[in-house]
């Protein structure tokens, strides 16, 4: 009896291990990412990466903040939620340790008004809302300026700030909110410029609903970051060749309409 238990027991331990070595060969990348488009865009190639044994991990954050201090922190393997500016300009401030390493696409942003039209319909000193980072508030101005409502610094560039309006013809009173902020709070403005992922979970869509939108050679494309020295990880390069992909292109051009543009 005793070597009929032990050979049960030799046989189940043989069983378990075998089972364990076929997940040794597997391996997890967890990617940080804001739900619209982000996180949709991830969702679709899953099952490509999972084909190439890599397990994909998305983590939702609702703020621009939070993923690149994971990711500089090491609890996540990379993220995709903003633009180089955005990332040159954390990097700057922060004094983080993070690299683009591909573009996939790009979100224009819009000026949205919920009592508006159109710009010849802002009152004299209407009430314009924008993002209150630096390098999205200077979008916004930039987006402003380059129709005509206002009139920039020509020093001040991508680091542009309300004071920096150097000619302001309708007097308009801009006011700098969180850029999450900016959908919810619209009602208590005469428009607001938002980010094209925020505008996207509010449910409007930047060609269809925004009053101004950016042009499509917009500078700001949205990129995969992840931490210095990590940029020729396999699993890395693994999820930028699914994102670059006919598949992703084809997905964003159906789905968003001139919201989310492949910059790939």
């Amino acid at each position: 009896m005793k070597k009929i238990l032990l050979a049960l027991s030799l046989a189940t331990t043989m069983f378990v291990a075998g089972c364990s070595g076929s997940g040794e060969n597997s391996s997890s990348i967890k990617v940080g990412a804001t739900p619209e488009p982000h996180g949709k865009i991830l969702e679709l190639v899953k099952d490509d990466l999972e084909s190439e044994g890599i397990q994909l991990e998305i983590v939702d954050y609702s703020d621009y903040v939070q993923p690149n201090l994971a990711l500089n922190d090491g609890e996540i393997d990379a993220n995709f939620m903003q633009h180089e500016p955005y990332l040159e300009n954390f990097v700057a401030e922060r004094g983080v340790d993070l690299v683009s390493v591909a573009k996939i696409h790009i979100e224009p942003m819009g000026l949205y008004s919920e009592s508006i039209k159109s710009i010849d319909e802002l009152a004299d000193g209407a009430k314009i809302a924008i993002p209150n980072d630096p390098t999205n508030g200077a979008r916004a101005l930039l987006l402003l300026e380059e129709k005509g409502l206002i009139v920039l610094d020509e020093n001040a560039g991508f680091n542009a700030t309300e004071k920096d309006i150097v000619e302001n013809p309708k007097n308009l009173q801009v006011q700098a909110l969180e850029a999450a902020q900016l959908p919810r709070t619209l009602q208590d403005f005469d428009a607001s410029v938002i980010n094209g992922n925020y505008a996207l979970e509010a449910g409007l869509n930047p060609t269809t609903d925004a009053i101004l939108i950016e042009a499509k050679d917009s500078p700001y494309a949205n990129i995969i970051t992840v931490k210095s020295g990590n940029e020729n990880d396999e699993k890395v390069q693994a999820l930028i060749k699914a994102l670059q992909s006919d598949e992703v292109k084809n997905f964003i051009e159906d789905n968003y309409e001139g919201g989310v543009i492949p910059a790939f």
